[in-house]
């Protein structure tokens, strides 16, 4: 049976939270990748940006529900929920759109609890880590290969 260790990308590529989503897009093209870890000054683990993140930067901003009752107008939703839609639309930076909840494996993690990950959590980029430091990553790619193969 294949672990991480057998399917994984040891060439990790990182990015930091002042990295440009410009210069996020262009890594992510060139290298022919969905995402990358980003991490600290120290090069710690502090979240993830992937290709879907970007892409919903660029969606049309969500106008909240109101209701009119009498005078008063009740907003459905928080006005926390529009400020998080306003600073999306207004991203330049990795920090104002990486994920900061990353969903990591070993390099003994099992290939078939990798694919039930990727399916069950929709997360299409994984770290793997030994510790607190990346070893390596996975994403659908390796995980197709792995099963042609």
């Amino acid at each position: 049976m294949f672990n991480a260790s057998d399917i994984m990308t040891t060439a990790v590529i990182t990015v930091k939270k002042e990295t440009t989503l410009k210069e996020l897009a262009r890594l992510l093209y060139e290298n022919h990748i969905n995402g990358v870890p980003v991490v600290d000054d120290e090069g710690k683990l502090i979240g993830i940006i992937c290709e879907s993140d970007l892409i919903r930067k660029d969606r049309k901003l969500h106008i909240p529900t109101v209701v009119a009752l009498f005078d008063w107008v009740f907003y459905l939703e928080s006005p926390k929920k529009m400020e998080k839609e306003i600073q999306r639309i207004n991203a330049t930076k990795v920090e104002d759109l990486y994920v900061r909840e990353v969903i990591t494996v070993n390099e003994k993690t099992p290939v078939e609890d990798i694919a039930t990950i990727m399916t069950q959590k929709k997360a299409y980029t994984i770290p793997v880590m030994d510790g607190d430091r990346i070893v390596g990553i996975i994403g659908k790619g390796d995980l197709l290969r792995t099963l042609v193969h």
